[in-house]
């Protein structure tokens, strides 16, 4: 297809969650989280639609040889269909983000100064190969008062398709406007490109996927953006703290699930702690096929350890590697996250009072640990039943976001007569 016929129909695409976004505005709320119970239902009623499309994409990654890990996340099994409608369920449950009051003043002059949350409008979601993540997106835009345009990853593009189909049919089914749910209906990097010129149509973009992604949306997007480019995420073991405790909290946001954005990629370690702690994280993380990258102080401990270098600090491997340094206080720590780290997740371990204050107030991330693990920087586990990905941008919304992330605020102002 031409590139004129293709900024045709992506125009009309906009045209559609336009007039949909607006009839969604000011959708009852008990009537969004009934429309949303009914997305789920269909989800479950549709499933063997679904697994079979679903199994026309697996077929295609293994004849492209993709490896086993990765068709394991675009597979949709039974159980993780379920899963996406149970996700649906509990974003329909929750408490609607629109029309909350954020402040209210009166002015000397007797106008009445309303600060109200509104939806954005349509909102962009760009995102590679989990086709989860259509009914995730689809459901928390929605609550919040959203159209939305999707474009998944190629690999995942029956499974996305089938998916968003059975979700716009129902919100049809619920009195909504066509175009409350959209899959952009081609892969090519020049869908991508023109998407991120519809600012007229679409107020806000979300790439979900590899920095390389990002990078480009951030790059090409006339209209705004919310990112994160990487998860370099810190642990910082202090001079005081529970030892077994803290090996325990490392090996399990290094080695739970390695290749997400909220796994461990680097631990600091206190040089007062350094003889006893070493050997004992050591132990259990070579336990666990975990490579190290140490410096010079850890590696005479660890022999293990190959010596680590500049850019292992600034890595995001996404694998079984860690990279470990020795501070020698509670501010070094801080120097090193604040010029290595990404903004992402980062966390102290520590029985020492002042220290912990100074970390947490000091350390520039969305969102800062205390004696627990990073793994849990994730919307299902912040009470938000799924999240529409992680912020490190400081604008608008950091860290997990769910539907309130996904609404704006405008001003009412009510007067009687008032001139200036």
């Amino acid at each position: 297809m031409n590139t004129d016929d293709m900024k045709l129909i992506l125009e009309n695409m906009g045209k559609k969650a336009r007039r949909a976004s607006a009839a969604l505005a000011v959708m009852p709320p008990e009537a969004k989280s009934d429309c949303l119970v009914r997305m789920a239902d269909a989800l479950i009623a549709n499933s063997a639609v679904i697994a079979e499309a679903n199994a026309k994409d697996i077929a295609a990654a293994r004849e492209n040889g993709m490896d086993e890990a990765k068709i394991d996340r675009l597979t949709l099994t039974t159980a993780r269909i379920e899963a996406m409608a149970e996700g649906l369920r509990q974003v329909a449950a929750q408490q609607d983000p629109v029309g909350r009051v954020l402040s209210e003043n009166i002015r000397p002059n007797g106008l009445k100064i309303t600060k109200v949350s509104v939806p954005f409008g349509v909102i962009g979601i760009i995102y590679e190969a989990r086709p989860n993540v259509t009914a995730d997106a689809a459901g928390i835009c929605i609550k919040a008062g959203n159209a939305v345009i999707l474009r998944g990853g190629k690999e995942a593009f029956e499974s996305n398709t089938a998916v968003a189909a059975v979700l716009n049919q129902t919100a049809a089914d619920c009195g909504l406007p066509d175009g409350i749910v959209q899959l952009i209906p081609w892969t090519d990097r020049e869908a991508v490109k023109l998407m991120l010129k519809m600012d007229r149509y679409i107020d806000l973009v979300i790439p979900r996927g590899g920095e390389g992604l990002i990078r480009t949306v951030v790059a090409e997007a006339t209209m705004p953006v919310l990112k994160h480019y990487k998860g370099v995420c810190h642990l910082f073991a202090d001079a005081e703290c529970d030892i077994d405790s803290a090996v325990n909290i490392v090996v399990n946001a290094k080695t739970s699930r390695p290749a997400v954005c909220n796994a461990l990629e680097t631990l600091l370690v206190s040089r007062a702690v350094l003889p006893e702690f070493a050997p004992k994280v050591a132990a259990a993380l070579l336990a666990k096929g975990v490579e190290l990258r140490g410096d010079e102080d850890f590696c005479k401990f660890v022999p293990e350890a190959e010596t680590a270098t500049e850019d292992d600090y600034y890595a995001e491997y996404l694998s079984l590697v860690l990279a470990v340094k020795t501070v020698d206080s509670v501010e070094d720590a801080v120097e090193h996250i604040n010029t290595y780290g990404s903004r992402h997740s980062d966390g102290i371990l520590s029985s020492i009072a002042e220290n912990i204050h100074y970390f947490t107030g000091n350390v520039d991330s969305s969102t800062v640990y205390v004696n627990a693990s990073t793994r849990f920087t994730d919307g299902g586990e912040f009470g938000m039943g799924a999240e529409i990905g992680i912020s490190t941008d400081k604008l608008h919304a950091r860290g997990p976001m769910g539907a309130d992330e996904l609404t704006t605020y405008k001003y009412i102002v009510t007067g009687n007569g008032q001139i200036r």
